[in-house]
């Protein structure tokens, strides 16, 4: 009998679950797919599921009133689409849709809720992922600002490819250039340049990473600021924050200010 490719502890807040919680949630995680574009939730909609990305990736974005849009985050298996519902909101303010393929868990918003409301290492655990979504939408905005569009697409398929187990990825130019905000001539020269460096090959709607260690040194900081937050979170597991000073929010704010932007 073959066994399903597929499990729960893929999802990296669902493997630090103690086995207490974990034998609360799993019988009522239920495998989805996630197609590409599938849209989750628009900006001030409500979301009756969460989900938790095995090997899909979800992105957040902005809409402005003209219709434009760009990403302010993403959610892979690091994480959890429906941080808003334990944060105090009853709606959304960014719109979710599936940037890159996959699979993931999908529960009912209840189920969560009347586990975070026990108080105990989930509650921790969903705290700590949010503080690494804030800083990832904090770092996006300054990165968009102020750094070219060759940088911020080596961030962004940098932080990519941190969620998935290939080196190859199924992107567009145009889906890329929505995911940064910017015009597909810009995805296309930066895109080239990164090719002419050998740090990648582009054919229509693939790219494959041929030198991860050049594209990490050629983009800016913000991509190990990120990164950072997300080692922390996965290296800390369930633990209570205050095991973890790295996680306070005083010492969480100086380490952002220190790592701010940096070229």
């Amino acid at each position: 009998m073959m066994t399903s490719p597929h499990n729960p502890n893929h999802n990296h807040l669902l493997a630090a679950l103690n086995p207490a919680e974990s034998a609360r949630l799993t019988p009522h995680l239920e495998l989805v797919p996630m197609p590409l574009d599938e849209v989750y939730y628009e900006s001030g909609g409500r979301l009756p599921n969460v989900y938790f990305p095995t090997t899909a990736i979800v992105s957040l974005h902005s809409v402005m009133k003209n219709g434009a849009s760009a990403e302010i985050a993403g959610v892979g298996n690091e994480g959890l689409l429906g941080i808003s519902l334990f944060m105090g909101g009853n709606t959304r303010p960014s719109r979710a849709s599936v940037c890159v393929a996959g699979y993931g868990y999908k529960l009912k918003t209840q189920l969560l809720m009347d586990e975070f409301n026990r108080g105990g290492a989930l509650q921790h655990l969903l705290l700590r992922y949010s503080q690494t979504l804030i800083t990832q939408s904090s770092q996006t905005a300054a990165c968009n600002q102020h750094h070219t569009v060759e940088q911020q697409l080596c961030r962004w398929l940098l932080l990519t490819l941190d969620r998935t187990p290939s080196n190859e990825l199924i992107l567009t130019q145009d889906l890329v250039a929505s995911m940064l905000g910017v015009r597909r001539e810009g995805i296309m020269e930066a895109a080239g340049k990164l090719q002419q460096a050998g740090f990648i090959h582009y054919r229509r709607g693939h790219i494959n990473v041929l030198d991860r260690a050049g594209l990490e040194q050629h983009a800016c900081g913000c991509y190990n600021v990120v990164k950072t937050e997300f080692d922390h979170l996965l290296r800390n597991g369930a633990q209570k924050p205050a095991t973890s000073s790295a996680w306070s929010n005083a010492n969480g704010m100086n380490h952002f200010q220190r790592n701010y932007c940096s070229p």
